[in-house]
């Protein structure tokens, strides 16, 4: 059947199921009226009814009739008859009009306050997330944005965007420091690559940040030269990139800082989630995200897991028991560590080479590790035994995985493993021994599914070759396995959307339209399941989040269809119509 009629007839059922459920609403209120009783001894705040309701409980789709809540908790589940006897005069009754609701998507990996930092600059994506297809553009682009945007500037000291993607550029290369002259001569530009691990400078930049000729790679990190000279040519990877931006970062005031977080909390919401995360922190966000806090600023939850190599000292500060639970909607969570780089811009640490290496590396050329001295690494991850503390391991290559598992089995000898909930996140080109290595030590892979569209491609022709492209964020490999899995989003990696997310994951349709590796699809079902019930639990929060039941959190998201339901084609279009936290509207469509 031809796409468009596909469509229209997806649009004409939702039509008649929408009509009949307004019927059987209608019916339902009469009724209801009838019997209404303003005396309730203990009315509930809010009844919603009317809809598909999502519990998220078992592996199989289950749906009750009504849901009430008070006081930011449920307190029924079940027909609506039955709910109906806590309703009074002041219960809001939510008619779904046959909506689906779900438990509030929970962030298993991102950075929710540099969202903020992509929202707040020169917004640099390609599409579907931007308009950024060409170097050309890219300039246009940044001088649009510096041209409204001189507060920021003079603040900062520095022109700043983030997402450009060389994959996508029709010159299917990096911007150099020559190109980005054109933007200023005397400003420094800094560019981010959308992976978040690499970036471009202009010349000013690369002056102000020390990396003039015949400057040495810092430790775990690379500056990329003009061929044949040691002249940084403007491209940074990894340590080499992070250096100055976090120097960069430290120059927002308060005052832009909150605005950064604010803005990726509300990117956030936008797309249903009610728990974010702020992967690799540092000490300083940590602080501003509890100050906010105490000011009641954060519409909804926010997990940090500082930097332990670079933050060690401020977890040991911070490592009393009340510090890990929540505080006005901040707590931390545990600590980020990072072993490698990223696929995409062929810095991730593979046991295999690059099918085509980056230009002036070798065919060998395997990418490298974030931390070269491993000895380091196992006293880190020693370190988060030792306290308790819950540790993620960003790992996106095969042999940063290796490295990871190496560094959980010296620690468990030492300090024992008992339900610690180690995360692997990425977990992008894990083999099938790595999976069963997950499994024998209870080691979570939050994987980034999304890359199949992103990247998918990129991937077959330019990383991995067919055969491990195929085979990236294996989900169904480890779900036969037993394995719980979340999935994520990486904002500002990619823009925090649930169902991009969820379609990704389902189809893993790349932008061409080929399947990158059909028989690592999942069913919407399980997709939801990792951005909910699992991620909760990946979170140690199954008490409190993750599926609709009497006792947990009134945390929300009402979509304008159900993704268990719709044909996998159309999950993509799917709106997020509203997101609740606690019973309480944090975002809701058209206002």
């Amino acid at each position: 059947m031809p796409c468009h009629n596909r469509q229209k007839t997806y649009l004409a059922r939702q039509f008649h199921a929408t009509l009949k459920n307004n019927i059987y609403f209608y019916c339902l209120v009469v009724i209801s009226l009838a019997g209404c009783n303003p005396k309730v001894e203990n009315p509930a705040d809010a009844i919603y009814f009317n809809g598909e309701i999502l519990t998220m409980l078992g592996l199989q789709p289950a749906y009750v009739e009504s849901v009430a809540i008070k006081n930011g908790r449920i307190v029924f589940v079940g027909p609506l008859a039955e709910a109906d006897t806590l309703r009074g005069s002041d219960t809001k009754m939510v008619d779904l009009q046959g909506q689906t609701l779900l438990p509030g998507f929970i962030d298993a990996h991102g950075h929710v306050a540099q969202s903020g930092i992509q929202r707040l600059t020169a917004n640099l994506y390609p599409p579907p997330d931007g308009d950024v297809n060409s170097v050309a553009g890219l300039v246009e682009s940044v001088n649009q944005w510096q041209s409204i945007n001189k507060p920021f500037i003079d603040k900062v000291g520095w022109i700043i965007g983030f997402g450009y993607d060389d994959s996508q550029l029709a010159e299917r290369r990096h911007p150099l420091a020559s190109d980005l002259d054109l933007i200023s001569p005397d400003v420094p530009v800094l560019l981010i690559h959308q992976s978040g691990h690499l970036g471009v400078m202009n010349t000013k930049g690369l002056q102000v940040s020390g990396y003039v000729e015949g400057a040495r790679n810092p430790s775990g990190g690379v500056i990329r030269r003009t061929k044949g000279t040691t002249m940084p040519n403007g491209v940074l990877e990894e340590m080499a990139l992070f250096q100055p931006l976090f120097g960069i970062l430290s120059k927002m005031d308060e005052e832009m800082s909150k605005a950064m977080v604010l803005a990726g909390i509300d990117a956030y919401t936008k797309y249903g989630f009610t728990t974010a995360q702020e992967g690799r922190a540092t000490g300083a966000t940590c602080d501003l995200l509890r100050k906010m806090a105490g000011e009641n600023a954060l519409a909804i939850d926010v997990v940090a897991y500082p930097d332990i190599e670079k933050e060690l000292a401020y977890m040991l500060a911070h490592k009393q028991k009340d510090q890990f639970n929540y505080f006005h909607n901040f707590r931390l969570g545990g600590v980020k560590i990072s072993l490698d780089g990223s696929p995409q811009g062929k810095t991730a640490w593979l046991t295999k080479p690059y099918l085509v290496p980056p230009e002036g590396k070798e065919k060998n050329y395997r990418g490298y590790p974030a931390i070269p001295d491993e000895k380091k690494v196992f006293a880190l991850v020693d370190s988060a035994f030792a306290n308790n503390w819950q540790i993620l391991a960003h790992c996106n290559g095969d042999a940063a995985a290796d490295q990871y598992f190496r560094a959980l089995r010296h620690a468990i000898t030492l300090y024992g493993n008992d339900d610690r909930r180690s995360v692997m996140i990425h977990a992008q080109t894990v083999r099938d021994d790595q999976l069963d290595s997950m499994q024998n030590m209870y080691v979570i892979p939050s994987f980034f599914g999304m890359h199949t569209f992103y990247w998918g491609d990129w991937h077959r022709d330019e990383t991995l070759g067919k055969e491990r492209a195929y085979r990236i964020s294996p989900a169904s490999s480890a779900f036969y396995r037993g394995i719980i899995f979340t999935q994520h989003h990486d904002a500002p990696v990619a823009t925090p959307d649930a169902m991009r997310i969820l379609w990704s994951v389902v189809n893993r349709i790349s932008r061409t339209g080929d399947v990158i590796g059909a028989d690592q699809r999942i069913s919407a079902y399980l997709g939801l399941l990792s951005i909910t019930r699992w991620a909760a639990f990946q979170y140690f929060e199954g008490h409190l989040k993750g599926v609709i039941e009497v006792g947990k959190l009134a945390d929300f998201v009402i979509l304008s269809a159900n993704p268990v339901k719709v044909e996998p084609i159309y999950i993509d279009k799917i709106q997020v119509v509203e997101t609740i936290k606690e019973g309480k509207t944090v975002y809701k469509s058209g206002l």
